[in-house]
């Protein structure tokens, strides 16, 4: 294959760059009617928009009534199997020292791995938590499945580059509300609230170090609740300050009036879009050699930023123009 014919994903995303374009959406459910609802939503949107855009995670931690854990893993192993074609299906299982643990993973992993996108680790405080996941996905016969871990925690934070760079690991994120309680009151009530929580230097340099973590390894830096469920104005507002002033590219939803302002905020402007189109497609004229656009050189180093601009584009479901609706059509398959 020349590189003229090459896809652009092949040509431009390499060590500099995230290899894992997943979803800019994380949503959480645990209560039955809840993830069911969940997962018809799900459907309904790839109906619309021809692509899975978020991710549905089954909740065990906080999901599961105390002393039904095991039904409640049956539970989310069996609606995993049943989700409907395309559905992308994940499951946040209990502490790894949490004694339901190995049962969550031994059920949902080792009946329905196939049909999961990933597990989420709650409270990983090392990467000896990230091992003992691995070593029961293992046992559970799922070892190609990726590992999102939570951090939620002042040493875990201090852990996020080794943590990040464990290979299992493809996504990082922050749990505000459980760093700020971990503070034993030195953070506000504010630090957890949609404006504050971008305020309050300690949950603002855990933010960053976060997502520096992830970026520094090439991992999905995903940013926290807004609680603030009902007012999707403030949702839209603290979703755009992550993925535009915190580098955040994925974002937890918990009300589904939740998943179109994060698909919003995590979506770059049409004109943003057109142009990365017409930068692309001039790249791949020139053979990926430098080019002028409107009086501006651009090479490798910013075709690499204009595809990433493509490539969110299609994961929040925006329009593509028609020139870049092909390498979609092959990355659906390929790449994604």
């Amino acid at each position: 294959m020349t590189s003229s014919a090459a896809h652009p994903a092949e040509v431009l995303l390499g060590a500099q760059a995230g290899a894992h374009a997943i979803p800019v959406c994380d949503h959480y459910s645990g209560v039955e009617v809840r993830m069911r609802k969940s997962l018809q939503l799900q459907q309904e949107l790839l109906a619309e928009f021809g692509h899975c855009v978020f991710d549905v995670t089954l909740d065990c931690e906080d999901g599961a009534p105390v002393g039904q854990e095991r039904d409640h893993a049956m539970l989310v192993a069996r609606l995993a199997r049943e989700a409907g074609a395309g559905a992308r299906v994940a499951a946040r299982v209990h502490t790894v020292d949490h004694p339901a643990f190995a049962q969550d993973m031994a059920i949902i992993a080792g009946e329905a791995g196939q049909r999961l996108c990933h597990i989420m680790l709650p409270k990983v405080e090392t990467v000896d938590d990230v091992l003992a996941a691995e070593r029961a996905l293992e046992a559970a016969g799922a070892s190609h499945l990726p590992l999102h871990a939570l951090i939620e925690s002042p040493a875990a934070v201090h852990r996020a580059f080794e943590i990040a760079a464990h290979p299992r690991i493809q996504s990082l994120s922050f749990g505000l509300m459980d760093f700020v309680s971990a503070h034993g009151g030195a953070i506000p009530a504010s630090g957890m609230t949609s404006t504050g929580q971008f305020e309050h230097p300690l949950v603002v340099r855990a933010k960053l170090e976060i997502s520096a973590a992830c970026h520094a390894n090439g991992k999905v830096p995903s940013h926290c609740v807004v609680t603030e469920f009902s007012d999707p104005d403030a949702m839209q507002a603290a979703a755009g300050r992550a993925a535009r002033q915190f580098g955040y590219t994925r974002m937890w939803s918990i009300h589904p009036a939740q998943i179109r302002p994060i698909l919003a905020a995590f979506a770059p402007e049409g004109a943003e879009i057109a142009r990365a189109s017409r930068i692309i497609s001039a790249a791949i004229q020139a053979d990926w050699a430098p080019i002028s656009e409107e009086g501006v050189l651009h090479d490798r180093a910013s075709y690499r930023y204009f595809w990433q601009v493509l490539e969110r584009a299609h994961q929040t479901g925006r329009m593509l123009p028609a020139e870049a609706q092909g390498w979609f059509a092959k990355a659906e398959t390929t790449f994604t």
